[in-house]
Order: structure tokens, then sequence, then C-alpha cells
């Protein structure tokens, strides 16, 4: 059966607008860092993209290096615009990265042009598009002049293979730099993807006030802190969980003291009528610089208790009081 997109999709999602631009951006977005690659089963991956679609997130996040196995996340994404959503291709944001290793010898990592630029165009090959909404370099490169990353950059944007473009894992000054040279050359940056969520908060000590000042948006991936923001270590590690296969998240993450936040922060969800995943979600959608939360899912059900998180985004001052007298032992740890 050919797809069909939900007539109705728009009608209660949150759209938020980025930065200083044009451009709007779901109040969530689908990253595709796992369960979208080749080892994963095809048929989940098709039915969450459609599911997100259907449900108003226009935006989907990938890299050149998402898989396993690299690359692949951005093939099966190709796959499914190709068979279903190709047609909606106006209606969808892309954006997809380069700056971790991709490929051997001295071209395949970092920010040099010559490795951004032919990245870019395997990655148009794999997704099966002419141009990405955005482009970002995924992490600053120590030996490259800062010059020639964002003078990529702007050429990339030149040549029509992406709309926008963004950085990735770059801390206030850097950020600063980077906006300043991108600027001078005429191509904006659009937006900033850093780390963020109520246990991992470095963003705060001044790169949100950089992004602030120069009008770029922010979208934090990790806001679930690799899970550890949800109630399934309330009691016990799942076998089945992330930890228990030491999938990036260790076992030695969870101390006493993130567990008693962890606990403290469920029931203060609770009385919010949320899970502690919704709420912690909510919190970073609270930040006016945050344009747009970046989530993961391996299936659905979870896709759709990440975006109940819009039916409560407001908080009472008492309640932010609160959520930051509970995670001030593990910021402080």
């Amino acid at each position: 059966m050919n797809y069909q997109a939900s007539s109705n999709r728009y009608d209660k999602m949150v759209y938020n607008r980025c930065g200083v631009s044009g451009l709007k951006l779901s109040a969530i977005s689908l990253g595709l860092w796992h369960n979208f690659g080749s080892e994963d089963v095809f048929s989940n991956a098709r039915d969450i993209l459609l599911h997100a679609f259907d449900k108003g997130i226009t935006h989907f996040d990938l890299a050149n290096n998402y898989g396993p196995v690299p690359g692949s996340a951005e093939e099966t994404l190709g796959k499914v615009l190709k068979q279903d959503m190709g047609a909606y291709r106006d209606e969808l944001v892309l954006s997809t990265k380069a700056g971790y290793h991709m490929w051997n010898g001295p071209y395949g990592e970092w920010g040099s042009k010559k490795y951004l630029v032919s990245s870019l165009n395997q990655s148009l090959k794999r997704m099966g598009v002419d141009y990405v909404d955005v482009f970002y370099h995924h992490r600053p490169d120590p030996d490259t002049p800062l010059e020639e990353t964002m003078g990529a950059l702007d050429l990339i944007v030149r040549q029509g293979k992406a709309l926008y473009v963004g950085l990735s894992n770059y801390n206030a000054e850097q950020t600063q730099q980077a906006e300043s040279i991108l600027r001078q050359l005429g191509t904006p940056c659009l937006i900033h993807q850093p780390r963020y969520n109520l246990f991992d908060r470095w963003v705060e000590d001044g790169l949100m006030e950089v992004l602030d000042k120069r009008g770029i948006g922010c979208i934090p991936f990790s806001p679930l802190a690799q899970g550890l923001l949800t109630d399934r270590y309330l009691k016990e590690i799942p076998s089945d969980s992330r930890m228990a296969k030491a999938h990036f998240l260790k076992e030695s993450a969870l101390t006493d003291v993130k567990r008693n936040a962890i606990v403290a922060l469920n029931e203060m969800a609770a009385k919010r009528q949320q899970s502690l995943a919704q709420m912690a979600i909510a919190w970073l959608l609270n930040n006016k610089t945050v344009t747009s939360v970046l989530v993961g899912a391996s299936s659905t059900q979870q896709l759709d208790n990440n975006l109940a998180a819009l039916d409560n985004l407001s908080f009472s001052a008492e309640e932010l009081s609160s959520i930051e007298a509970h995670c001030q032992p593990v910021l402080q740890g």
C-alpha cells in the first residue's frame, strides 16, 4: 500500500523559529543515531520514520557515520524517501553532519574542505537527495584553520548542496569565532547541536549566552542522558537496557547520587502527570534558546511517549527551583 501522510499531522505539533532565521523546526526532532542502521530491522525503522511524520515531526537528523555500519542510517532514510516519503520532501528538514572518522586515510575525518565536501557528496548519494536542509560540522578540528572549515560550509551552501549550516560540540569561544567567520562570508550559522540535559549543563557555561546573542538556534542531543533520565533505572538495571549491554552507558554512570536524583525527579514528574522522560524534554523546551529537542526512538511507542512531553511544557517557579535542588548534587559531583 502506498504511504499517505496523516491529514492532521500538523494539528498538535509545536513549531519554533530557529534563531534569527525564517526556518521553523518541530519542537521534537527525530535523530537516527541508533536503530536505523543496516544492522537494525528496516521495517521497524520505516515504521518509526513514517509515524514521526504523521505526528508532525518534520526534522530528521543524521550524520555520515550513523549506523551501524557507518553511512547506513542515511541509506535507510534514502530508501524510505524513495518508496514512501519522496512526495513530501519539501515538507521535511533533513540534516546531516561530518567531522568524525568515516573512511581510511588522511581525508576521512575532522574539518578540512576536502573531507567536508567529499563527505556531503557521499551523504547526498546515500539519501538520494539533491541537497540537505542543514549541514553541520560535527566537532572542532584542532589542526585545521577555522577559516578553512567555515569556508567549506559557506562553499557547500553556495553550491546548493545545503540550505543552512550548523555546528555541533563547539564550546562558547569556538562557536563565537566560527559564527563571526560565517557571518563575514555571508552564510550565517543557523543552529548549534550540543549535548544538554538535566544532568549535563556544560552549555550553560557561556555557550547558551553566545547562541542567544548571536541569534543561533539550539537543538540539544542526549536529552535523557542516554536513558538515565527515564524510569528504567529507578530500582535496578533491566537486562535489555542500554546500560546492561554497555552500549554507550556504563554501569558506573549510575551512582547513588544520580539514582537519588532520578527517584526524586520521577516523583516530581508524576505530580505533573508526566513521565520523567517527558519532564526532562519539557524542561529543555522551557529554555527560550532551545528550538527543538533531538530524541531517538526504538519503537513508535517510545516516540509517542516522548511526544507527550508537549502536553505540558510550562513550569512554575517552584517547580524549576525544585528541579535545580534535585540536580545540584549530581552537578556538583
